[in-house]
């Protein structure tokens, strides 16, 4: 048994950070209906400020084109797609979190794409013309949505330029060179406009100091740095349809949010900000940890304690809708969402659920729990019990002592564990349907809710004192509020005479 006694001296802000961004597959996803029904629900229960991903100047978009007029091939700019995809972001009460790539195809030196539907991730081939695209986009937005509100958005150039299958041959000098052209002509349109990188992922940090160094050399603008942060391991299996993956404990990914912020510390841009804009467990989208409990749990950490080091994490992605390799082959196919095909929340969608009901007071956390309060009095704490052996049991038992002035308090518990809001182990039961009916879908949603329970409780001696048993991977939610008491107000209330009631 574990005791934790809650102190009223002990209060201090919780860093809000794990709301400011989210990933999502390529952007041109957005001008599907499921996707946008996705960010809907999301939008709903939790609320991003800001989503990223990629694929921007991809041909799927349509921005960049080239015409012939009069035997002179000159560019198009095509906004009709981009224009439909942010309206309907700004919509949903989310803003972009511009990240500027592929390479067009028309504007490349060579034939290198990623992904199944093929970004091309080689250089320009003409950087006069890169600049002048970015300046055409950048400048575009600005005269749709006006100079206020594109400040607000941070521009970031490409994506994971050190490895190879994401810029020709990672080539660290000519993705500076990149940079530097696309910054100053984002600066050249207004110089308030934020922009920044590398965006490089793990196991090459060095890149951060050479490019912030190159920044300072070069005095070429820079306002954040960004990287990425996984903690899966060499996949140890592979099928056709699914990567299987071991884990390093969460403590790896809170260490590189603390090593890349010592490094920006220690370089001549000290104070920029510092965007995680890529976070998951598995860094594969066919990994079937991101559809179990354990993710949530192991999420839930994360969320806790990240934004002590980071300015901004953004976990990838919100929705199942995403394409990277192929259309994806069944409902629950291993895929980086929150939500899975067909509106059903996935268990990680719900830690961040329970976090976004968390108070800006943070008064007590550790390891597996996170106690705050609310601006009204009322408290809100998670518990996470992380599992990562396999079998049963695994229960952890805890009672949490907490202040309060209140006589009564009424308790309402969430809870998503391996038998609550697990829709994965449901379609396991019905047999695994790849395209599951309609019938199927409904139950899918049904039992993807958290088990919800309540109950009344005296506070002694200026505490409540809160029993809780965590089982294996369980993610739970308890919010404590004041009763207000209005019983005396019903004249002749008398449940006893309720057939069965006493």
């Amino acid at each position: 048994m574990k005791f934790v006694k809650v102190q009223n001296d002990e209060r201090t802000a919780f860093k809000k950070n794990w709301n400011f961004c989210v990933g999502t597959g390529r952007i041109g996803l957005a001008l599907q209906k499921e996707y946008l029904d996705h960010l809907k629900l999301v939008q709903e229960k939790i609320g991003f400020q800001y989503i990223r991903g990629h694929g921007l100047l991809s041909d799927d978009v349509g921005i960049y084109r080239e015409v012939e007029i009069n035997g002179e091939v000159k560019p198009f700019y095509n906004f009709t797609y981009i224009d439909r995809i942010i309206d309907s972001y700004l919509d949903l009460g989310i803003r972009p979190f511009i990240e500027l790539g592929f390479m067009p195809s028309a504007l490349a030196s060579g034939d290198q794409t990623i992904f199944y539907w093929k970004g091309n991730v080689t250089p320009p081939k003409d950087y006069n013309q890169w600049r002048d695209l970015i300046v055409a986009v950048v400048s575009h937005f600005v005269e749709r949505y006006g100079i206020k509100e594109v400040q607000k958005w941070p521009f970031e150039v490409w994506n994971e330029p050190n490895l190879v299958n994401f810029w020709k041959n990672a080539d660290k000098q000519e993705y500076f060179k990149l940079y530097k052209v696309t910054a100053t002509a984002v600066k050249s349109v207004h110089p308030s406009i934020q922009v920044g990188g590398p965006a490089i992922c793990g196991g090459s940090d060095e890149w951060i100091v050479d490019f912030l160094n190159f920044c300072a050399e070069e005095n070429v603008p820079v306002d954040f740095v960004s990287r990425h942060a996984y903690t899966s391991k060499a996949p140890h299996k592979k099928t056709f349809e699914y990567y299987y993956q071991e884990l390093e404990d969460p403590e790896d990914m809170l260490q590189q949010f603390k090593t890349v912020r010592e490094l920006i510390n220690q370089s001549p841009f000290p104070h920029l900000p510092f965007h995680i804009t890529e976070y998951n467990t598995s860094y594969s989208p066919i990994n079937p940890v991101h559809d179990t409990v354990l993710n949530a749990a192991y999420i839930a950490r994360i969320l806790s304690e990240g934004g002590e080091y980071v300015d901004s994490f953004s976990y990838w992605t919100f929705s199942d809708v995403f394409e990277e390799m192929d259309v994806p082959k069944a409902q629950f196919h291993g895929g980086f969402g929150l939500v899975a095909l067909h509106l059903i929340p996935k268990p990680t969608f719900h830690v961040f659920a329970f976090f976004n009901a968390l108070g800006d007071e943070l008064l007590y956390r550790d390891r597996e729990m996170i106690v705050t309060r609310r601006k009204d009095g009322s408290i809100a704490l998670v518990l996470w019990n992380l599992v990562m052996r396999k079998g049963n049991g695994f229960a952890k038992e805890i009672e949490i002592e907490i202040p309060l002035s209140f006589a009564d308090v009424f308790i309402k518990r969430q809870t998503i564990d391996e038998e609550n809001g697990n829709p994965w182990v449901v379609w396991k039961q019905m047999g695994r349907p790849r395209f599951p009916s309609q019938r199927a879908i409904e139950t899918l949603r049904q039992v993807a809710q958290p088990k919800v329970t309540t109950k009344r409780m005296k506070v002694e001696d200026g505490v409540v004192r809160l029993p809780v048993v965590l089982t294996k991977n369980e993610v739970t939610l308890i919010e404590v509020e004041p009763v207000n008491d209005e019983t005396y107000t019903y004249v002749g209330i008398d449940d006893s005479q309720i057939t069965s009631y006493s």
